[in-house]
């Protein structure tokens, strides 16, 4: 398999139970339509880049293993799942490993660790790392992790390597999310230690809209939330999101790397959230660096 295809989906935002995603959102039923809009594709890959749970419970992941899942088996695919904020590790391991349970996975030891794992098959490599910070909202990598990442190069993959993080390792659209990107020394790490590697693209969520930017030959993808979906151009010193859920597809062939993101709007619009620039300061203030 010299070319590779990827559904890659983001922040699904699942719960245990039935409750409702900002009081407005049956995060599980907006899962289902997304897999169903997609239903007559195939891919490789199914890739969910973080927060995939909203509640952190075991049951959001079995939700989680068993939509998506069961679906990229029932295409031909794997399921690869990345830790994201909103996740809890412990419950996370307990359902989903480390991250790729349909794979032979390598995966950092120890039960405190961070969720990473490597898998190498038909000649290509998958490699989640977790950016999450337990009880904040921005990202970060730990030392341990870049190690493992680190030694994953140690021999190429014949077609290359895809890696999924969930804070992407580019700057955000808004205040609030860039108080919560990824640590920029350690954006500054990924993207140095890619170079001159087998990556073919970088998968990442957290910014709930489409972004593709590419970084030294590399593109990174944000795929749009399937919660919702951010507007892009609001203030800066507000947040808001949109009453739709989206994805993308992404085909990675010898030295293409096609990009398409979907997006559907579920009612014309309506938001699930907005918050006005008092309550992105409050939000900054609990979940962003001390």
């Amino acid at each position: 398999m010299s070319a590779l295809r990827i559904l890659h989906l983001t922040d699904t935002h699942l719960f245990g139970d039935d409750t409702l995603h900002y009081g407005v959102v049956d995060t599980a039923e907006r899962l289902r339509l997304t897999l169903t809009y997609m239903a007559d594709r195939s891919f490789d890959l199914v890739v969910c880049s973080g927060d995939v749970s909203e509640d952190g419970s075991e049951g959001s992941y079995r939700r989680a293993r068993d939509l998506i899942g069961g679906w990229a088996r029932d295409h031909g695919a794997r399921a690869v799942f990345a830790m994201g904020n909103h996740d809890r590790r412990d419950p996370f391991r307990a359902v989903l490993g480390g991250g790729q349970p349909d794979a032979d996975e390598q995966a950092l030891d120890g039960a405190e660790a961070p969720i990473a794992s490597v898998t190498a098959h038909d000649g290509w490599r998958v490699i989640v790392l977790d950016s999450s910070v337990p009880g904040r909202g921005y990202g970060a990598i730990d030392q341990a992790q870049k190690q493992f990442f680190e030694q994953a190069f140690q021999s190429p993959a014949e077609h290359g390597t895809v890696v999924v993080v969930h804070h992407p390792p580019i700057d955000a659209q808004t205040d609030l999310l860039q108080a919560l990107c990824l640590d920029e020394q350690d954006a500054e790490w990924l993207l140095s230690t890619i170079q001159g590697t087998d990556v073919r693209v970088i998968l990442s969520g957290h910014y709930h809209l489409p972004v593709v930017e590419t970084v030294g030959g590399v593109p990174i993808v944000v795929a749009p939330g399937v919660a919702n979906i951010a507007r892009a151009f609001d203030r800066r010193t507000e947040e808001s999101a949109i009453d739709a859920y989206g994805g993308a597809t992404v085909d990675i062939s010898a030295d293409r790397v096609r990009v398409v993101p979907f997006q559907e709007r579920m009612t014309q619009d309506a938001e699930v959230f907005r918050f006005e620039e008092d309550a992105v300061v409050r939000i900054i203030a609990a979940a962003g660096r001390a």
